[in-house]
């Protein structure tokens, strides 16, 4: 998906980020809880392009690969500088619960005092793995598994956008395979 209205099963959280962005209520730090496939990442993406930042100020960090302090501090020193072009500095960071404590407690100060031009958005599967204290200065959305039929709709409309068809009993094998994502 490449806007909110694309995103198939997540009213829950796209309705509020639109209704957020139209009110000029945006947080500065957001958790994206739910399993793999549910769209976070995506979710996060399109949340950054409708707040108008470009690729020149959007950062995604994959926390599994750099989950130390040092990864941390880099980006505690890199938040103060100003945004190239955009309203904002946004921050992905995808994996978040694999952080180590040291890494969290680093990054806390951060959340606690934000610059006004920076976004977070950490993304996780396991969010019992995310620190109390971080999610409570975090919005927290989460993401709600697609339903078989759901996924069916999705795997059709793609085929034929990509000048395919599909038999039904296809799609539901794909949709199966999936396993909800």
């Amino acid at each position: 998906p490449s806007k909110f209205d694309d995103v198939k099963g997540q009213p829950q959280v796209t309705d509020v980020l639109k209704a957020a962005i139209k009110n000029k209520k945006i947080a500065h730090a957001y958790l994206f809880c739910g399993t793999r496939g549910t769209g976070k990442t995506s979710v996060a993406r399109i949340l950054a392009r409708e707040l108008g930042v470009t690729d020149k100020d959007l950062y995604e960090i994959d926390a599994a690969s750099n989950r130390g302090i040092n990864e941390i501090r880099e980006l505690r020193e890199g938040v103060h500088a100003m945004p190239f072009e955009s309203p904002y500095k946004f921050y992905i960071i995808d994996e978040a619960h694999m952080l180590t404590k040291e890494a969290w407690n680093a990054f806390l100060k951060t959340l606690e005092e934000p610059p006004a031009h920076v976004i977070f958005v950490m993304a996780t599967t396991e969010r019992e793995k995310v620190p109390d204290t971080i999610q409570s200065r975090s919005e927290v959305y989460v993401f709600k598994q697609p339903t078989r039929d759901m996924l069916v709709e999705v795997i059709t409309s793609v085929a034929k956008k990509e000048g395919y068809s599909l038999e039904k009993s296809a799609a539901e094998r794909i949709a199966f395979l999936a396993e909800g994502s």
